[in-house]
């Protein structure tokens, strides 16, 4: 029955995958809907062979390593990484690294609000994913996508209130982050940096702050708006260890215009 199980709960993944969802160019003509089996395969780094013998509920009991592969492939959440293993009759085992797929859902809704800055952070801080109007706000993102990182080592001064305050939420997570994935080596890295390099981030590390996020009003400046005066909110996916920062202005302002103007530039 377990077989059975974990063979049907593979299939059923497999089918709900997209081409784009991991990275594979879309296809023009697939005469049934999700990935193929070798797609799969290949990404999980296992024979076509092994592959549909598990989907078949044909083959041995799969190892950690296989099971690991096969999240990533099937890009589990950590909840459903958990289900798989069990099927498989395994324990098991904690993350490895902060989880830095985000969900279709997510990533669409980012674009699907012209007039808020969006954007999804991992544990340690990466960011993800973001909407065009996060990127014309806050600026490269993509050259430099770690706000605990801007924050603490290039000092952005960008935000006139808020700043402080920040930085301890900053810290906060990421001593979470340091306690759930104590062998992930990216994140001791920025840690260590952070730590060799800011004497403020080690003055406050010191200080073990308990800090969430939630509402706050924030004054970003702007090298061409000048200071906007921003509705800051964080939406927590426990699911994914992660959080989307929604940034937004009061109706009729002056702060709601400059996005309204930065959100139509070419």
């Amino acid at each position: 029955m377990a077989r059975d199980e974990l063979a049907r709960f593979l299939r059923d993944r497999r089918a709900g995958l997209r081409p784009e969802d991991v990275a594979l160019p879309a296809l023009p003509r697939r005469r049934t809907g999700g990935l193929r089996r070798e797609e799969i395969a290949d990404l999980a780094h296992m024979s076509v062979d092994y592959y549909v013998r598990l989907e078949q509920a044909r083959g041995p009991r799969p190892s950690p390593r296989i099971l690991d592969g096969l999240a990533a492939a099937l890009r589990l959440a950590p909840a459903e990484r958990t289900h798989l293993f069990q099927l498989a009759g395994q324990t098991p085992q904690p993350p490895t690294a902060p989880p830095r797929r985000v969900r279709r859902h997510i990533a669409d809704l980012l674009h699907r609000l012209p007039d808020t800055a969006a954007l999804v952070t991992a544990a340690n801080y990466d960011v993800l994913a973001w909407n065009p109007l996060a990127q014309a706000l806050l600026g490269d993102l993509d050259r430099r996508p770690n706000l605990a990182h801007r924050r603490f080592l290039l000092r952005e001064q960008v935000l006139t209130t808020g700043h402080e305050d920040f930085a301890e939420i900053v810290v906060s997570r990421l001593r979470t982050a340091a306690d759930r994935y104590p062998h992930d080596e990216n994140l001791a890295g920025l840690l260590a940096d952070l730590t060799a390099n800011s004497a403020e981030f080690r003055e406050i590390w010191a200080s073990h702050p308990l800090r969430i996020p939630g509402h706050r009003m924030k004054t970003l400046v702007h090298p061409e708006l000048g200071e906007l005066r921003l509705n800051c909110d964080v939406l927590n996916l426990p699911e994914d260890d992660q959080q989307v920062l929604f940034m937004t202005a009061d109706p009729d302002t002056p702060t709601a215009r400059a996005l309204r103007r930065l959100s139509t530039r070419p």
